[in-house]
């Protein structure tokens, strides 16, 4: 259960970690201060301060030019050594697109992100369905796909069957790849992953990871704003 529960009308505070070669944290720091009205602060990636906030998200891009591998750099930045005690004590962590990668490189999500199978950075609109509604970021989901664009060339989730089979078994995918009306099948797979699977989260259910990015889908201006639901996921959880 959310360790917010029972701080009804409490503001969240964020804080959006921001790497060399981030580009997607002033979208992700507009839709949080401007869309849902939050209070949120920009973390540095040699910072060590945290400045006592309440959620930690690590935005897309291109950290560290994404040599050697996606996130593989990252991971060894001051800030990381922070994120990982603040979620290893129940923090709330998310990892949009690299910052995805960022966290299973660093072993807070299981498994890995590899080369798209076409071997192709992929920029497009993609459908997702939540699998599970049991997590901060998606108890406000339903049934219904929602239309969230992905852009990646290292955005095929791999595991090994143990990994996988544990994920099924812990209700800790997320999303999946699904058409418009929510059926997951292979077709409609972008990337290769094993699953269909789009984002999980780890066994305790704080730190979550997705490829998509909801943050370029929640404002009307965008014409769409199916990614608004995940930010309303999180705050259901902390307003009344």
């Amino acid at each position: 259960m959310c360790k917010f529960a029972a701080q009804k009308n409490k503001n969240m505070k964020f804080g959006v970690v921001v790497f060399p070669g981030s580009n997607c944290d002033k979208d992700m720091i507009y839709v949080i201060e401007k869309i849902m009205e939050q209070e949120v602060v920009e973390l540095w990636h040699k910072d060590t301060d945290l400045q006592e906030v309440d959620f930690i998200i690590l935005p897309g891009g291109f950290s560290f030019g994404d040599y050697l591998r996606s996130g593989a750099i990252a991971k060894f930045s001051p800030i990381m050594k922070e994120v990982i005690g603040f979620a290893n004590a129940g923090g709330y962590v998310m990892g949009i697109c690299n910052g995805f990668q960022i966290l299973t490189e660093s072993g807070l999500l299981p498994g890995a992100l590899l080369h798209n199978t076409s071997h192709k950075f992929i920029c497009k609109n993609t459908y997702l369905k939540a699998e599970t509604k049991n997590t901060l970021v998606t108890n406000q989901y339903t049934e219904k796909a929602v239309k969230i664009p992905i852009a990646h060339g290292e955005g095929r989730y791999f595991a090994d069957d143990e990994t996988l089979k544990s994920l099924v078994e812990n209700d800790q995918i997320l999303f999946k790849y699904s058409d418009k009306d929510g059926n997951v099948t292979e077709d409609v797979n972008p990337n290769g992953s094993l699953l269909n699977i789009a984002g999980v989260c780890n066994a305790d259910r704080n730190v979550f990871g997705m490829m998509p990015h909801p943050e370029r889908a929640a404002d009307g201006e965008l014409s769409n704003k199916d990614g608004k639901l995940l930010f309303e996921s999180i705050l259901n959880e902390v307003m009344v």
